[in-house]
């Protein structure tokens, strides 16, 4: 293995790395006395790796360069070895920086065989060294299980994609601890993902299973668990930058950050059937500073997914569609606190969408969505373009409840394209007002599938902040009404379990 260590990874600028360490080994060896055996047999490696230097520096000469090395010595004791050695299984390319290739560590790549232990060595291996780069490469099929892939690293990790990872297609051989997700990174700090390749997660088998069919099956077979993962999952990371890759066909949630901070999402494609339930494309929990852009987001649910605990995150330049648009929620289900603030979405086109800028919220809940901001929204043939709807209910019917998460501080503004069904719904409870909604040059027209009856509004109740010509339809203007001091009031007291 060492022989073979050092065949892979000798280059004319890392060769002295091998000759220091070797040579420092040796003399380590012999001085302690110990381990006659191993000593020759490093000694013999010495011979062998020096001439390999001889051949590289001939070639080196070429160029007239010289690479000069200097070694430091103890006075006693272990020498001081300057150099370190490679990791096992690394290349350093001309650049220094080391490079774990999965096919290394006993991947095979034809799509078929097992390569999830691989691809655990290799993230073992280059997690303990800065600035490495795990490699998955191009022409190249990885079937990977369910795997959690652990930190903290060594800082400017990087997980470079070039090929495609398949997920386990048959959804009975997915073991039930594994569920919720099927890549989970835990503590990544300084982490990167990219590259030109593919998270495939085979969610086929899981679409086949509709609502109903799916429990009534898995009542009928224990192989069948009543849960759906996520492609790729990241859990308390910091400094996480994702860009280029594409995440497609995810049994459900595509790709999802959970108490989190500092997220950069930049050139991805994220891809599903329209067909494909509750296959949300990028999904934020308990996350804060965020910026996603320049992407491309089509699926079966929400192009993006805002949740409780969320703050300070923008959205610009990104095309969304098909699925149900960008939605904060929904939030304060089952009397739970939920905290949303200082989002801002601009630049963003939505085709074909159910819904375009949305908030919703469940009655009962406690908290508050504050500080939001819809700019610069294109849409095409969008169903309801504009909602907020603080009624919000995944069955046939919802139990009436009197608290309700407080909206306030939401900015719709040029908003302009094509509905299908209705430009605008707003749905404020009853008994807590949304306040400071502000509506300003909207511009929505009836799309070439346009169902409904007339072009009113659309439904408009106890909502209240201001609107700014221009207005189309005209009625969006009745849709807020100016409020007083008394509602924001009313709105505000609900707010202090998020301060």
């Amino acid at each position: 293995m060492v022989l073979q260590s050092i065949i892979r990874g000798v280059s004319i600028y890392s060769v002295n790395n091998h000759l220091n360490f070797i040579t420092c080994k040796f003399q380590y060896m012999f001085q302690m006395k110990k381990n006659y055996r191993h000593t020759c047999f490093i000694f013999l490696l010495l011979i062998f790796a020096t001439t390999i230097s001889v051949d590289a520096r001939k070639h080196y000469h070429t160029k007239k360069s010289k690479i000069h090395h200097k070694h430091k010595k103890n006075n006693g004791g272990a020498p001081n070895c300057s150099s370190s050695p490679f990791p096992s299984h690394g290349f350093y390319p001309t650049n220094g920086s080391p490079i774990f290739n999965i096919l290394s560590f006993g991947a095979k790549g034809d799509g078929v065989s097992d390569d999830t232990k691989a691809l655990e060595t290799a993230w073992e291996a280059a997690c303990k060294v800065q600035g490495a780069t795990l490699e998955i490469p191009s022409e190249f099929q990885f079937l990977i299980n369910p795997i959690t892939l652990q930190g903290p690293c060594m800082p400017n990790f990087v997980f470079q994609i070039d090929g495609i990872i398949l997920g386990p297609p048959k959804v009975g051989s997915w073991p039930k601890s594994s569920l919720f997700q099927w890549l989970n990174l835990k503590w990544m700090h300084n982490f990167t993902i990219q590259g030109t390749g593919t998270l495939d997660g085979q969610g086929y088998n899981w679409w086949k299973l509709s609502q109903i069919d799916f429990f009534q099956v898995m009542k009928k077979s224990k192989n069948i668990p009543d849960m759906k993962p996520t492609v790729l999952r990241f859990y308390g990371s910091y400094n996480v930058t994702i860009r280029d890759v594409k995440i497609i066909n995810s049994p459900q949630c595509h790709l999802k950050f959970d108490n989190s901070k500092g997220v950069k999402i930049n050139n991805v494609t994220i891809s599903a059937p329209e067909s494909s339930p509750n296959t949300d494309g990028i999904h934020l929990q308990n996350t804060q500073d965020v910026e996603i852009h320049h992407s491309n987001i089509g699926t079966g649910d929400d192009c993006i997914s805002i949740q409780t605990g969320c703050s300070n995150i923008h959205v610009h330049h990104m095309n969304c569609g098909p699925g149900h648009g960008i939605s904060l929620g929904g939030l304060g289900k089952d009397k739970s606190i939920a905290c949303v603030s200082d989002i801002i979405v601009d630049n963003v086109n939505l085709q074909s969408t159910m819904y375009g800028a949305r908030i919703k919220t469940w009655q009962g809940g406690v908290g508050s969505v504050k500080n939001i901001s819809f700019t610069n929204i294109q849409v095409s043939n969008v169903k309801v373009p504009i909602m907020i709807d603080q009624y919000y209910c995944d069955k046939h019917v919802c139990k009436n409840q009197t608290g309700a998460v407080a909206i306030s501080n939401v900015q719709f503004n040029q908003i302009i394209g094509t509905y299908s069904t209705k430009p605008i719904h707003l749905a404020c409870s009853n008994s807590i007002p949304c306040t400071d909604v502000d509506l300003i040059d909207i511009q929505l027209k009836p799309s070439t599938n346009y169902r409904g009856i007339n072009q009113l509004a659309g439904l408009c109740w106890n909502s209240y902040g201001k609107s700014q010509a221009p207005l189309l339809p005209s009625s969006m203007d009745y849709c807020v009404r100016r409020g007083s001091g008394f509602v924001r009031g009313i709105s505000r007291s609900h707010e202090h379990v998020c301060l």
